[in-house]
């Protein structure tokens, strides 16, 4: 028979909170500030074709050949608007920067209207929560922005641990720090790998969120689908029963 659940973990992005706006009009914006005229879909083709590459050549922030996230990413804006004919170092450089550092903060982030209540409710139930994340180290700062680090014991981001989601090693490293068993161990998470699958492989009771009601991946029982987050509550309390 399952213990009590006694911890939540959660994914961050696009589980908690989302971009406010989309990478290519961010990038188009700061272009403007820089006198350059570049459409934001063009943009927005080249991140994502300059983020492939990047993390097929330099997974998880490029840990294993000595970067950072912070070398990472501004590595992948300037690379980016190089595919953009941009060839101007010092600007290329400034645009990076500026990019990078406009990520830091709440300013860039959207909090999901049924996230902070929902905190708030294990909170109130006396469950303990830590995050589990793909991230880098700004996530401390954006989360405190945001109004959310307090709800956390610990926050784990895969620039920390060293491993990235899907990874079970990372919640490997979660469930040592909960110093709990994995069956009294609950992750919530929009990805079907990264957090359904890995969290369930290790016997933590893993939920998938599906904000979009894509009603994908017909291998997730109903009893583990979350279409808001309003509806984890009810999900803990049959879980307790």
């Amino acid at each position: 028979m399952r213990g009590p659940v006694r911890w939540v973990l959660w994914d961050v992005k696009d589980t908690l909170l989302k971009v406010r706006r989309s990478v290519g009009e961010k990038y188009c914006s700061e272009a403007e500030r820089a006198g350059l005229e570049l459409p934001a879909a063009q943009l927005e083709t080249a991140f994502r074709q300059a983020y492939r590459q990047q993390s097929r050549l330099f997974p998880n922030y490029g840990r294993a050949q000595g970067m950072n996230s912070q070398v990472w990413w501004t590595g992948l804006v300037r690379d980016t608007f190089a595919r953009c004919a941009v060839d101007d170092p010092a600007l290329l450089d400034r645009l990076a920067n500026n990019l990078y550092h406009n990520f830091c903060g709440p300013e860039n982030w959207e909090v999901f209207p049924d996230s902070n209540s929902t905190l708030k409710f294990c909170t109130a139930l006396g469950l303990k929560q830590g995050v589990v994340s793909n991230f880098d180290k700004r996530l401390k700062g954006i989360l405190r922005g945001c109004g959310l680090l307090t709800h956390f014991s610990f926050l784990l981001t895969s620039e920390e641990a060293g491993v990235a989601k899907p990874d079970p090693a990372i919640f490997t490293q979660a469930l040592v720090r909960c110093g709990v068993p994995a069956s009294s161990v609950v992750h919530v998470g929009d990805h079907y790998v990264n957090d359904y699958l890995t969290s369930r492989s290790l016997g933590i009771r893993g939920y998938l969120l599906d904000r979009q009601v894509c009603h994908g991946h017909l291998d997730v029982p109903p009893q583990h689908r979350l279409h808001s987050l309003d509806e984890l509550p009810a999900r803990l309390k049959q879980d307790a029963d």
